[in-house]
């Protein structure tokens, strides 16, 4: 009998290993999948596109998960129903301290996330931490050390309004708005996006390991870097058996 497909990324248990790679573009899974070892497209439903493959001789995969809270969670958590339980977020943020980080930094490892987004409500309440799991912020951290490459380890800010952010003063709510991203760079705050917030609480909550790599637009060298890391913990999971 036909495996029961997940109703929005469209795969069944078994179809996906536990690695997965979570970009937010469709198109950008095709030049993650390349870096993989046999890659084959195995679904394309809505904004969720699916590769699987394997590095080292071990099943991983990437699905784009669109942009946003609500389309995130849906495919992490559905991931999960099919047997993935590591993730690591590979996307585009903005700095949130100075336009001069575009220079200083070639992009942010995240460590955690200011949950000023709504998808995580719906699971706990406000105080529960957004946090990456810390073996994967690990195998981040040392894979970008080994490109030479200048990332830095910090926080982000995982918002809903992507206009919220870069043109304020077309919201009714501008002051509030500024009066926020002021706090959130006294707060040393690094950068902001739409999904790790998401991705983080639907990990911890499911039992599950999750991190992040953003960049400024060089997603070339981070997808090199989120491969690295996946083989490093991959060889981490085969010593402990």
């Amino acid at each position: 009998m036909e495996t029961e497909k997940c109703k929005h990324i469209q795969l069944g248990k078994g179809d996906v290993g536990r690695y997965v790679l979570l970009p937010g573009d469709p198109f950008r899974t095709d030049l993650i999948a390349s870096c993989f070892d046999e890659p084959k497209l195995v679904a394309h439903n809505r904004e969720h596109k699916t590769w699987v493959g394997k590095l080292d001789g071990v099943p991983v995969a990437v699905t784009s998960t669109g942009m946003g809270g609500p389309s995130t969670a849906i495919a992490v958590e559905e991931l999960i129903r099919c047997g993935a339980d590591t993730f690591i977020r590979v996307g585009t943020a903005g700095a949130v301290q100075s336009d001069e980080d575009y220079e200083r930094y070639a992009g942010v490892i995240v460590t955690g996330s200011v949950r000023d987004e709504g998808t995580t409500l719906q699971y706990v309440p406000a105080g529960y931490p957004a946090m990456a799991n810390r073996h994967v912020v690990e195998a981040l951290a040392r894979a970008a050390a080994r490109t030479g490459l200048p990332y830095v380890e910090g926080l982000s800010h995982s918002k809903d309004s992507f206009y919220g952010e870069l043109d304020p003063a077309c919201s009714p709510v501008e002051a509030r708005l500024r009066r926020r991203w002021e706090a959130w760079q006294k707060g040393n705050v690094l950068c902001s996006e739409m999904e790790c917030a998401t991705l983080f609480v639907v990990a911890a909550v499911r039992g599950c390991r999750a991190g992040a790599i953003m960049n400024w637009g060089d997603m070339d060298k981070t997808i090199r870097i989120a491969c690295d890391a996946l083989r490093s913990l991959i060889a981490a999971d085969r010593e402990q058996g």
